[in-house]
């Protein structure tokens, strides 16, 4: 995990991390603006509460990690469904196309897009533990963990159970840009 934005333009946003109810730390993320502009926004707006339906804002600050799979990747950003089924964009609500494949899954710490599947990007997303290149050319990389090596190692590490589900609530308790 590269520490420093790599290009000082792009946002930054953060997401303090609760497990089973205790503080474990913040992940500072920063947003490749500069390759995948719609997808970075898409998420920044869910950190900052930015977007709003019917007057409430909506996003990630309570939404859950709902999938940890160690030496891969832990999933999280579902705060339609809690559980993975939820899709929910910025972009008219509904999912959005898929913007591009430029950038890798090639190290742990990126950010990318949980999806069902082609143009399907919503509000889920999921970090990774290691390289992943098979999922390269399937899912947006649009971010990268620039700060936060140590919480997002805890998050990994939790206990699951059947479907992968954390057997203890990793909750982001807080968020926004930095």
């Amino acid at each position: 995990m590269a520490a420093g934005a790599s290009n000082p333009n792009n946002p930054v946003v953060f997401l303090d991390i609760s497990v089973g109810g205790q503080d474990v730390g913040r992940l500072k993320i920063e947003l490749f603006a500069d390759v995948v502009p719609k997808t970075a926004e898409n998420f920044r707006q869910f950190c900052t509460g930015e977007y709003r339906k019917d007057g409430t804002p909506l996003g990630f600050k309570n939404a859950s990690f709902h999938r940890v799979i160690k030496d891969f990747m832990v999933q999280g950003g579902d705060f339609v469904t809690g559980d993975g089924s939820g899709v929910m964009s910025i972009y008219g609500g509904a999912a959005f196309p898929d913007e591009n494949f430029k950038l890798k899954h090639d190290t742990a710490g990126i950010l990318s897009m949980a999806n069902s599947g082609p143009n399907s990007n919503g509000c889920q997303f999921f970090i990774t533990c290691a390289s992943c290149d098979f999922l390269d050319g399937k899912h947006v990389v649009f971010g990268k963990v620039i700060d936060g090596l140590l919480v997002f190692r805890k998050i990994e590490n939790v206990p699951t159970g059947p479907n992968n589900k954390p057997k203890l609530p990793i909750i982001i308790s807080q968020c926004g840009e930095m």
